[in-house]
């Protein structure tokens, strides 16, 4: 069983999924199997503000989950968000010497010396991410792995948080009893999730509303360009609506989720909403326009933030695969066209891609860093189960020619008096 535990602000997702046996007409597969949401507390902008209430929050999720699959669960993947991660580029370079095939100790070597570069002594090295290899000099080399040369560098993106917030982070799912298989950017498990190898070729960016964040990734020719996270989220709409009308904000929450929208000119201005459906202590009537207009103001100074940061990587208005929008504050009416009017790009909404389910509630904008982490979790198994097939090949070679050469004798003599 493979979980992914989203961490949010608002809310604590998670979703289950298993291995589906290798067949003779079909490779091994994931399917999901379930999905898990409580509210979240003890959580802010993404970081861990209450470590108790965290826990309540975690522990809770994983009760239902496993009442759910009808199995203990042992770990899980766990997304890492907040306007605390941070991504810079960075080179490495090695010899490899003269003549030499490139190994894949040499890959391992020269993003070791990337990961070299100067990080602050509070920050944690999360990922990292090679954009482009060089090999004496020559350019646009994707898999280095049998090339010779002499020399070999990497272009590789570091992806850091942190280090008392993952360290927060991962005490509050061990209190739980579980461990931690591995912390993941979230939008980068986003990604797995929602983008195509196509969009991320033709360049494309992803953009997950949450509650009180906004991430994004900017990916092209089928690698990650940059990534940010914004402090606004959905969640902002919701206090701007509180304000604006003088109501609580649960009320705010029922208001926006009832007859908001991010388009003020469909909606007609003699139209009202009579509070009191949403709140018996209200008892006024106010403009859905109104409402509508305080939405948008707060959704264009999002996606001006998020045209902001593709401009810091000269990519304003110029990718072709356009905007993927998803999370839950994505569910929002009228946000595809404002996306498209503030961002000018082309712009969807990204669902996680189909894949074998016995749910379709997993289909949801909401859950697609959750979905993301478990397909992060399934390619992990599947390379570390690929590893383990090549050592066992070739301790399987190795015997069969030690054998014949009598060399496993001399072996074990040189170590057993």
């Amino acid at each position: 069983m493979i979980a992914g535990l989203d961490i949010g602000s608002t809310a604590i997702k998670m979703v289950l999924g298993t291995l589906v046996p290798r067949t003779k007409d079909h490779p091994e597969a994931l399917q999901v199997v379930g999905r898990v949401v409580v509210p979240g507390e003890g959580i802010s902008k993404g970081v861990v503000t209450s470590i108790e209430d965290a826990v309540s929050s975690v522990s809770s999720a994983i009760e239902q989950a496993e009442r759910l699959v009808g199995q203990p669960l042992s770990s899980v993947w766990v997304g890492m968000g907040g306007a605390h991660v941070k991504s810079e580029l960075s080179r490495g370079v090695v010899a490899v010497g003269k003549g030499n095939e490139i190994q894949e100790s040499d890959v391992e070597r020269v993003l070791e010396a990337a990961r070299a570069v100067a990080t602050p002594p509070n920050h944690e090295i999360l990922h990292v991410i090679p954009h482009q290899f060089y090999i004496d000099g020559q350019e646009g080399i994707k898999n280095p792995v049998g090339f010779s040369g002499i020399r070999l560098e990497v272009e590789a993106h570091i992806l850091q948080g942190l280090s008392s917030q993952i360290n927060n982070l991962v005490k509050v799912v061990h209190r739980t009893g579980l461990e931690v298989e591995g912390v993941i950017v979230s939008i980068l498990a986003t990604a797995e999730s929602t983008l195509s190898a196509r969009q991320k070729d033709l360049g494309a960016v992803l953009v997950n509303i949450g509650g009180s964040t906004t991430s994004i990734a900017i990916f092209e020719e089928g690698d990650i360009m940059h990534v940010a996270v914004l402090p606004i989220g959905s969640g902002h709409i919701t206090g701007d609506i509180a304000l604006g009308l003088r109501c609580a904000i649960d009320t705010a929450e029922k208001v926006k989720l009832a007859v908001g929208t991010a388009e003020s000119g469909e909606v007609d201005k003699r139209e009202e909403v009579d509070l009191s459906r949403f709140d018996a202590d209200e008892d006024v009537r106010v403009s859905r326009r109104v409402v509508a207009d305080i939405i948008e103001a707060r959704v264009e100074e999002l996606f001006e933030m998020v045209d902001e940061e593709l401009k810091k990587v000269n990519r304003s208005g110029m990718l072709p695969a356009g905007a993927i929008i998803t999370g839950g504050g994505a569910k929002m009416p009228g946000m595809v066209t404002a996306a498209k009017k503030y961002l000018r790009l082309p712009v969807q909404l990204g669902y996680p891609q189909e894949r074998p389910s016995t749910t379709d509630e997993v289909y949801d904008l909401s859950l697609t860093t959750a979905v993301g982490l478990v397909e992060w979790g399934f390619a992990s198994e599947r390379q570390q189960a690929q590893d383990f097939g090549g050592i066992m090949k070739w301790l399987k070679k190795y015997f069969r020619l030690a054998k014949k050469s009598n060399v496993v004798k001399k072996t074990l003599k040189s170590f057993i008096p």
